[in-house]
């Protein structure tokens, strides 16, 4: 006979699914291994077309800006290698990130906690809109709009800020530069970082916004002390999102920025490149060795595009604790 004094053994709690829940899980299960595996694959491939330029040239092709293809008879005359696009990837990317972060806190704010429901409805379904034009259209407007206001623009930050070296330039032409083509970038990425950051200030616990209100604080002071800390993983999540399409876009920042193979670290500078573009621009008139040569290209995107996401999801984790 138990008693009050008496422990019970804790008490085993089983699932049973249904026939449905079975399937289901399956399914959702196969989809998961299925987009690892096409990943697994695409790696591979290129691995295999671009394993000869790796076995020739090293760690060099990663390090060294020379894009030399020599005698096409003869691959050992080849010096290949593509430093300068990597930088030129960081580069503009990184210019995006800056620009569209800030305007993509605002806008998601207005829109979530400013804005009437009929404004809301419209700006939301222009966000979806925008996201969904294609990135010649971005690229043609760019080059057609966008580069004389940033030749004016450039001209300017020269004049002004050539001392800091980012704004300083040998010749001063200012055209298709990476301050161009970070800025069309971070118009690309703007709707998928607003999209991202509204749907999460949208969870923000209406209780404690509401608590706020109660105490006399403020709308912002709500926004600053409840919405602002819980949004934070979601916006760096959203950001590194824009991030990954920022570094692997190709025809906006092929026609936006010009192609040297020179690294480059000025921003107002008429040069650059990033690997997307470097592909694209190479693709049609390669030969074998070169083809190989673009593959391996590809990979090196390709990890350094995994690489970002993995420390967008170890960074939003953390805030996810800090929060």
């Amino acid at each position: 006979m138990q008693t009050l004094d008496t422990p019970t053994e804790p008490r085993e709690i089983e699932t049973h699914y249904t026939r449905v829940d079975r399937v289901f899980r399956g399914f959702v299960t196969s989809c998961a291994l299925f987009s690892l595996v096409v990943l697994i694959l695409i790696a591979a491939f290129l691995l295999y077309r671009g394993f000869e330029i790796f076995a020739d040239f090293g760690l060099s092709f990663i390090t060294t800006s020379k894009w030399d293809i020599g005698n096409p008879e003869d691959t050992s005359t080849a010096v290949l290698g593509i430093g300068a696009m990597l930088v030129g990837s960081v580069v503009t990317a990184v210019i995006a990130i800056l620009v569209a972060v800030p305007f993509a806190i605002a806008s998601a704010l207005f829109i979530e906690f400013y804005a009437p429901r009929l404004l809301r409805t419209i700006l939301t379904s222009v966000l979806d809109l925008v996201a969904a034009i294609p990135s010649v259209i971005f690229g043609i407007w760019g080059y057609v709009v966008l580069l004389p206001l940033v030749e004016d623009w450039s001209g300017t930050l020269y004049k002004y800020l050539s001392w800091f070296p980012l704004f300083d330039v040998q010749t001063p032409i200012f055209g298709r530069s990476p301050l161009l083509a970070g800025l069309l970038l971070s118009i690309m990425i703007l709707p998928i970082v607003t999209s991202v950051a509204r749907e999460v200030y949208g969870q923000a616990p209406r209780d404690l916004i509401d608590a706020s209100y109660a105490l006399g604080g403020t709308k912002w002071a709500g926004i600053r002390t409840v919405v602002l800390p819980f949004g934070k993983s979601g916006l760096v999540g959203g950001a590194m999102l824009g991030l990954g399409r920022a570094m692997g876009e190709t025809v906006a920042v092929y026609l936006t920025l010009n192609l040297v193979f020179d690294t480059n670290f000025q921003i107002l500078a008429s040069a650059g490149g990033n690997v997307a573009s470097l592909i694209a621009n190479k693709f049609g008139e390669a030969t074998d060795y070169e083809l190989k040569a673009l593959m391996a290209a590809g990979l090196v995107l390709f990890l350094v595009t995994l690489l970002v996401n993995f420390f967008a999801t170890v960074i939003v984790n953390r805030s996810r604790k800090i929060v």
